[in-house]
C-alpha cells in the first residue's frame, strides 16, 4: 500500500513539476525574444526556440517519469528495466538540479527539488525491495545434517 502511494504522490509532483517548468521556459522565452540586443553575438530568435525547446523536452521527459510511475502504481508492479533507467536518470537530473538550485535560486529551491528527489529514489527502492514471506513456505527446511540434493 505505501509503495503505491509513494509512486502515485510522485507521479502527481512530477507533473506539478513539469508544468511549472514548462511555465518558467515560455516566461524566459517570451523575455528572450521581445529583447533587441545580442548576447555575446547570439541571435536572440535562436536563444528564444532554444529556451522553448529545452522546456518542452523537460516537461515531456518529466510526463514520461510520471506517466511510468502512475502505471507502476496502478499494477502494483516494480517498473522494467526501461523505465527503472529512465527514473534513475531523473533521480541524479535532480541531484544535479538541487545543487545548482541552491546556489542559483536558493534554499526553499533546494528543498524542493530534494522532496522530488527522494520521492523518485523512495518509489524506486520501495519497488526493489523484496516481498514480504506470506508464512507459507513451499517446502520445510532440511533437518539438521539431512543434505538436499542439488539441482545441476
Amino acid at each position: 500500500m505505501l509503495r503505491r502511494l509513494v509512486a502515485a504522490l510522485a507521479a502527481i509532483v512530477l507533473v506539478a513539476e513539469a508544468a511549472v517548468l514548462v511555465l518558467v521556459h515560455v516566461v524566459l522565452g517570451r523575455t528572450t525574444a521581445s529583447q533587441s540586443m545580442s548576447i555575446a553575438g547570439s541571435d536572440p530568435d535562436v536563444m528564444s526556440k532554444a529556451t522553448y525547446a529545452l522546456g518542452a523536452g523537460m516537461g515531456a521527459f518529466l510526463l514520461l517519469c510520471a506517466a511510468l510511475l502512475a502505471v507502476a502504481a496502478l499494477r502494483d508492479r516494480a517498473p522494467g528495466r526501461f523505465a527503472r533507467i529512465v527514473l534513475v536518470t531523473a533521480a541524479v537530473t535532480h541531484g544535479l538540479l538541487g545543487a545548482v538550485a541552491v546556489a542559483v535560486v536558493g534554499w526553499p529551491a533546494f528543498a524542493a527539488v530534494m522532496v522530488i528527489l527522494c520521492l523518485l529514489v523512495l518509489a524506486l527502492m520501495l519497488y526493489a525491495a523484496k516481498p514480504a514471506p506470506t508464512g507459507i513456505q513451499d517446502a520445510p527446511p532440511p533437518a539438521l545434517g539431512e543434505l538436499r540434493p542439488t539441482n545441476p
